[in-house]
């Protein structure tokens, strides 16, 4: 008995978009404002990394392969004295999920690429480089190569400001006296601040205050961003899944 296959719908045949080098040169300079300011928040990490006991090798492989600049941040808290590596671990995988919905979104426009093209350019993606491309996109620009070629600018800024941040870092004996510890605080209070609509936004913030206070008293820092991250995800679905 011979089975038929099922029909191929439009819905599920993947056009490959245009990749040039001119989109990965107009996506490199179109990018070049977001250079600056991801220098600088490697040159942060480089510090913190430097005050942890990192090695220069060590952090500028850490920003090459995990490539995440507030996971790479949390992961720091948890690595002074005795490393916790699970909650290090946990923690770099939570605070990058998002990336999977970043994927979901670009599967439709990088989905008929071959492998080497689309992957290379979903390792360099970034937040800010996944929003401009998006941006370009929606404006009519179909040629992926801009994802490329903004991404490369992000990278680069970041693994050269993470060297630059070590070496400053070596030259500071105590960088909390400027403040440098305190940058993931005040780069997630930035976002919040940003992305805050009403008062039901403020119940995850409260819920995770409350819960990073009792769970520092019973564990380490790195368990503490765990449970404190997952408890606001929890508490931010319960707060909004009617507005779905």
């Amino acid at each position: 008995m011979v089975r038929k296959k099922n029909p191929v719908t439009t819905a599920e045949i993947l056009i490959a978009p245009p990749f040039t080098r001119r989109g990965i040169r107009h996506g490199f300079l179109r990018a070049q404002p977001l250079a600056w300011s991801v220098l600088l928040y490697g040159m942060m990490f480089g510090v913190l990394a430097s005050s942890a006991a990192l090695s220069a090798l060590e952090s500028l492989l850490m920003s090459a392969l995990v490539y995440s600049g507030s996971a790479q941040m949390a992961a720091l808290q948890g690595w002074s004295g005795a490393p916790q590596i699970l909650p290090i671990v946990v923690t770099i995988l939570i605070m990058n999920a998002r990336y999977v919905l970043y994927g979901a979104a670009l599967r439709p426009w990088l989905g008929g690429l071959d492998a080497p093209r689309a992957y290379l350019s979903l390792f360099l993606l970034g937040d800010g480089n996944w929003a401009l491309a998006m941006k370009e996109r929606e404006a009519g620009d179909d040629d992926a190569g801009f994802l490329l070629g903004s991404g490369l600018v992000m990278f680069i800024g970041w693994t050269v400001g993470t060297l630059i941040g070590h070496l400053l870092g070596s030259l500071v004996a105590r960088p909390e006296l400027f403040g440098v510890d305190f940058l993931l605080t005040a780069f997630s209070a930035a976002l919040m601040m940003g992305m805050f609509r009403g008062r039901r936004d403020l119940w995850p913030a409260i819920g995770t205050i409350f819960i990073a206070v009792v769970a520092a008293q019973f564990l380490g820092s790195g368990w503490v961003i765990v449970l404190s991250g997952l408890a606001a995800a929890i508490i931010g679905y319960v707060a909004h899944v009617d507005r779905a």
